[in-house]
């Protein structure tokens, strides 16, 4: 299985595979025909409540992580979570966000729970 994490601003390469955006907005100043993206599938990305939570005064990355999983836990989300599942046993995935520091984010708390 090969899933890896990358911004969606950074230049497609030949090895990404499926290239999947899991952020629920669209990246900012980011062109849809530069994006090369091939599927977004909003059931996997953060809810608007838990994305607005993370960006207030109380919240912890470890109680966002305990929050995320509960999300990914809900019916459609875990469909689609088996469906990346299954692709990725033949096909490179690329996971790709808009965040700074993708490997501290929601996508790697995406790719491992996928993996």
């Amino acid at each position: 299985m090969s899933i890896r994490v990358r911004r969606v601003y950074d230049p497609p390469e030949d090895g990404d595979g499926v290239r999947v955006l899991v952020d629920r907005l669209w990246p900012r100043g980011l062109r849809k025909e530069d994006a090369a993206i091939d599927e977004w599938p909003k059931a996997l990305t953060p809810s608007t409540e838990l994305r607005r939570w993370y960006h207030g005064p109380h919240a912890t990355h470890e109680e966002f992580v305990r929050r995320y999983e509960a999300e990914l836990a809900a019916p459609e989300a875990a469909r689609e979570a088996d469906r990346l599942r299954t692709l990725a046993r033949s096909r490179r995935l690329t996971l790709l966000t808009a965040v700074k520091d993708p490997e501290h984010s929601h996508a790697a708390v995406l790719a491992e729970r996928l993996t």
